[in-house]
């Protein structure tokens, strides 16, 4: 009998071969995302805010104080800057900041100045692709665990071929490790909560608080469980007792609780920024912070959370930084479907934008999986789970629709395992299906997704076949998921090839870092003030004009691009154009400069030189007033110096030109009341300028 049981209690040889090939393939499939992602990324530098997370993340690990970056949650911080710190980086003493941007030029002084930013790029890489390999594989067991082994292959595959998600696997950003880590927590909690089992509950609340610190939009996520949760506990349990309502909402406050509890222990369960002392040390006091958040209802819920203690000090400040920028909105014009709005583009923006960087393969399966859904096609089994993950999917794209739209589909990157999983279902269906059509239909999208997808360079700025390709994708779009910056290497090495030899300086109209092109050895016009500073005051500039595909299409303002689009570029490399001859001079660059000038070298700078920098901005007004946010910092600066009359003309000038679809227009026009009221001086607080956001 002891031997009977014993042979029993042995897993059958068939489960334990089932698991193997299940686990073959989908670490095959990863290991096959990063070597494709790794190669098609491989021009890339760093985007424009890697080098500021690496380094805030190695002096997390040094030092133990959050107070630096604060806006983004520390994981992919804490995960890359352990690897930095491995290799000896380097970090300067702590100082006081002065805003946002001042705290940059800090940090990204050590990044790349006083570290090697090649090799800091290198290692990011190298950890960023561990980090999300190994979400991946977790977004693979919960979909495993509950939907079964094809569906996980499936998905793994699908997310395996997808060009955002191999754009985003090297990049130290939040938005792949949020998408995956979500995925994984609803999925998770699908499971715990028609299980109730204690294992269950603690995995889903594991996977909530990862969520939680990759980035603030796993707040979402929280509440979504949260919500779902409690109406799966009671709402929907016809036949349950109340004792049992009451104790499996219970497990759901539990499991949202453990979720804060992970979260808390990503800052070493420190609920000041810097420990061992009470004081700010910010690069904005956060009282300040939670003030700039126009909404009452959102100050509220954050002074409640800082005084409840509810989460650290450095998420909230980073929270309402989201808030501000993210959800109320920042001075960005937007191209949408070859549109343009300030701001928030219409609410089919983000699904659009889905449908738009999708391979056309994938698409057609997602949609197919949908249907297949709707029409009751699909195993009795999947359904529950389904429609849990289908409403944590409706609450976050309701977030997401009336937020700001500027960095397209970055934000809208936790969409993508709902159109995985929606895909992964029709490609089990066709390929189970007795019809040989069905099955070779299913295999073709596939291969077509593929060959559409995979031999793309450069990921990132992959668009389907539908909106034109890479080729043409910047015509409809000019988000972030357009360009962040990544073939800053390729202009300084056209620089060094075709114009240092001839002594020739180019215009750069490219969104990127100056301490990058710094480190690269390049020169530009304005990079030399003394040299250029005269550069734009002729009717013509003569030369070798370099702009990205963001600043070549249309703007409300700051319309760089307009004395170049119609003609034929000498070069191009991807979303990099290149024009040489004389062009009516860009009078929109030039106030862009002094602006900019104005607000990262004379205000928001530890000594700030408030005279210069109203001088430059006026000069910027008067050559650009469309960009209503330069006059309103010079309204606030008049403000400072006691010159009603000139505050009083500057918000005026900032209301004409404001959107009238946006808050700030609403919040100038008061301003402007209380001036001409003759309300004093030191009572009309300065406006937070959505500019510097």
């Amino acid at each position: 009998m002891e031997t009977e049981t014993k042979d029993a209690a042995q897993p059958a040889p068939h489960s334990v071969k089932r698991h193997a090939v299940f686990f073959a393939i989908v670490i095959a499939f990863i290991a096959a995302a990063i070597i494709r992602s790794s190669i098609a990324t491989s021009l890339d530098s760093f985007t424009f805010d890697e080098a500021y997370h690496v380094g805030a993340g190695a002096a997390y690990v040094q030092t133990g104080d959050f107070r630096l970056n604060p806006e983004q949650p520390p994981l992919t911080k804490l995960w890359t800057g352990a690897y930095a710190t491995l290799h000896g980086y380097t970090i300067s003493p702590y100082r006081h900041f002065a805003d946002k941007s001042d705290e940059r030029d800090f940090v990204e002084q050590d990044a790349y100045v006083n570290n090697d930013p090649f090799a800091l790029q290198s290692r990011a890489r190298a950890s960023m692709f561990a980090l999300n390999a190994l979400l991946m594989f977790c977004f693979a067991l919960a979909a495993r665990k509950v939907f079964g082994d094809l569906v996980a292959i499936a998905v793994t595959l699908f997310l395996a071929i997808d060009p955002t998600v191999a754009a985003h696997m090297p990049v130290v950003m939040t938005d792949l490790p949020v998408a995956l880590a979500s995925g994984t927590a609803v999925l998770l909690a699908a499971a715990a909560f028609q299980s109730w089992k204690a294992l269950d509950l603690v995995l889903a609340a594991v996977a909530i608080g990862v969520a939680l610190s990759a980035k603030h939009s796993g707040i979402i996520t929280l509440v979504a469980v949260g919500v779902i949760g409690f109406a799966i506990a009671s709402v929907f349990a016809r036949n349950a007792t109340i004792k049992t309502r009451l104790k499996r909402s219970a497990a759901v406050a539990a499991v949202v609780l453990g979720g804060i509890i992970v979260l808390w222990s990503f800052y070493g369960f420190h609920f000041h920024e810097t420990p061992g002392t009470s004081d700010d040390t910010f690069n904005r006091p956060i009282a300040e912070k939670i003030g700039d958040v126009k909404s009452p209802f959102y100050r509220a819920g954050l002074n409640v959370m800082l005084t409840a203690h509810i989460f650290p000090r450095s998420y909230i400040w980073g929270l309402a930084d989201t808030i501000r920028a993210g959800v109320e909105g920042r001075a960005i014009p937007v191209l949408a479907f070859g549109q343009q709005f300030y701001s928030k583009a219409p609410f089919y923006f983000f699904p659009g934008i889905v449908a738009a960087k999708l391979p056309t393969g994938l698409l057609i399966l997602s949609i197919i999986g949908a249907i297949l859904l709707i029409t009751g096609r699909l195993p009795r089994e999947y359904l529950a789970p389904f429609l849990v993950v289908t409403a944590f999917t409706a609450m976050f794209l309701f977030f997401l629709i009336r937020g700001s739209s500027y960095a397209g589909v970055r934000h809208a990157l936790p969409l993508f395992p709902f159109a995985a999983l929606l895909g992964a279902f029709a490609i089990v269906w066709l390929m189970r299906s007795r019809i040989i059509a069905l099955q070779l239909g299913s295999s073709l999208l596939i291969v077509a997704a593929i060959v559409s997808a995979v031999p793309q360079m450069r990921p990132w700025e992959y668009f389907n076949e539908i909106v034109g390709g890479a080729e043409k994708g910047y015509l409809y779009f000019n988000d972030e998921g357009v360009d962040l910056s990544q073939r800053i290497a390729e202009v300084a090495n056209y620089y060094h090839r075709e114009l240092e030899p001839r002594g020739e300086v180019p215009y750069l109209a490219y969104f990127s870092n100056s301490a990058d092109r710094k480190a690269r050895g390049m020169d530009w016009v304005g990079h030399d003030k003394t040299r250029d500073a005269n550069k734009y005051d002729g009717d013509t500039i003569t030369g070798t004009v370099i702009i990205g595909a963001n600043e070549l299409g249309p703007k409300m303002y700051n319309d760089v691009g307009k004395v170049l689009r119609g003609r034929e570029p000498t070069a191009r490399y991807g979303n990099i154009f290149i024009f040489q001859g004389t062009f009516e001079t860009p009078k929109a660059a030039l106030a862009r400069r002094l602006y900019n000038s104005a607000a990262y070298e004379n205000i928001y700078v530890p000594e700030p030189n408030i005279a210069e920098a109203i001088e430059k901005l006026k000069r910027s007004v008067e050559l650009e007033p469309a960009a209503f946010f330069v006059a309103l910092e010079l309204g606030n600066q008049c403000l400072k110096v006691g010159d009603r009359e000139g505050a009083l003309r500057a918000y005026r000038i900032s209301h004409e030109n404001a959107p009238k679809t946006d808050s700030i227009y609403d919040l100038l026009g008061e301003q402007v009341a209380r001036i001409e009221s003759g309300e004093p001086l030191e009572n009309v607080t300065p406006l937070r300028n959505p500019g510097i956001e």
